[in-house]
């Protein structure tokens, strides 16, 4: 064999190496699927436990699906505004978020029922509703009509009222000329009317400076809510009316959840899953402490005659358009279920 033979054949054997070496190395990449990609928008901030139990969800999920999944977290309304998610996820430009009630009755008029004052017991009575047959009913008409389907019910906590100045409020009478801050959807109004207060419409991001200048005269949230949005440090009063056991809703849209395989569904549910016992458990734990942590601050906290707010408040729903787009029997139902 002559010497340039030798070569050609040495060059061709380093060339068809290095071409197997290239097919060897590109073959995990080309054999890869691309990452479920899930946005998650929340108006939560950063301290709060529905903020956090996202983080759970993420770490939940690249443990039990290393590598399937791209979840981003969008905190702070930072991504899509406070109740504009529903609309997102339904036009497939949002995969993933919590809603309230209130959002779904939007466009589910029947399910204002969750929204009325005075339903809903305690957390533990929230969770067999939602996780029972009822909730299973629901949900299924959530989806088909929404385009979104709920895969958890995450307790936000029992709502109190929050006032910028001390007052004597026994009855809903004593509400009486109080600009209280809502959300802004007619639903949530009108329970702040049902309180005996003059609901006034503000986004939680200006809730703050809106105590802090006057604008409003108080605000209505959980106590952990409170804490961590501060509010305690431009407000005097709490008043624990519980007049509302708050809840949200983990919801996928349809059209993320129809791309991925069966068992990539119950690898998020399952996480979503997880991340609501995260938050139902700290906040339940949370709630349980801040009343002292409140008058710490500086807060009078004070109880109401709490039987005649609830009168008052169902019977304003009850007098409502509200009562008679409600189900036959559903109240009936979610009073049994124990």
């Amino acid at each position: 064999m002559t010497s340039s033979m030798l070569r050609r054949g040495l060059m061709a054997g380093a060339s068809a190496a290095l071409l197997l070496g290239t097919l060897l190395n590109a073959t995990p990449a080309l054999a890869q699927s691309p990452k479920v990609l899930l946005r998650i928008s929340t108006p939560a901030v950063p301290d709060d436990w529905h903020a956090k139990m996202w983080t759970v969800f993420k770490d939940t999920l690249d443990k039990s699906a290393p590598g399937e999944f791209d979840v981003q977290i969008n905190l702070n309304a930072s991504l899509f505004k406070q109740g504009t998610e529903s609309a997102a996820m339904a036009r497939g430009n949002l995969e993933l978020s919590s809603i309230s009630a209130f959002d779904i009755a939007k466009l589910l008029p029947e399910f204002s029922v969750f929204t009325a004052g005075y339903i809903i017991r305690d957390p533990a009575h929230q969770q067999k509703v939602f996780n029972g047959p009822i909730g299973t009913e629901i949900f299924k008409t959530v989806s088909s009509k929404m385009e979104v389907t709920p895969l958890s019910t995450v307790y936000l906590g029992t709502r109190q009222v929050n006032l910028r100045e001390a007052r004597n409020v026994k009855t809903p009478a004593d509400l009486k000329g109080i600009k209280l801050r809502m959300p802004g959807s007619k639903e949530w109004l009108f329970l702040g009317e049902a309180l005996g207060a003059t609901a006034t419409p503000l986004a939680f991001g200006e809730v703050y400076l809106g105590l802090k200048t006057g604008t409003i005269d108080g605000q209505d949230n959980p106590l952990p809510s409170v804490r961590a949005a501060k509010f305690y440090e431009v407000t005097k009063q709490l008043v624990m009316t519980s007049h509302l056991v708050d809840g949200l809703f983990i919801v996928i849209s349809n059209k993320s959840l129809n791309a991925m395989t069966p068992a990539q569904r119950q690898k998020v549910k399952a996480a979503a899953e997880v991340a609501t016992a995260y938050n139902n458990e700290n906040r339940i734990k949370e709630e349980g402490q801040l009343v002292e942590f409140f008058r710490q601050q500086g807060l009078q906290v004070t109880t109401p005659d709490v039987d005649t707010f609830r009168k008052a408040v169902q019977a304003a729903y009850q007098n409502s358009d509200y009562a008679k787009v409600w189900p036959n029997g559903l109240i009936e139902r979610i009073n049994a279920t124990r």
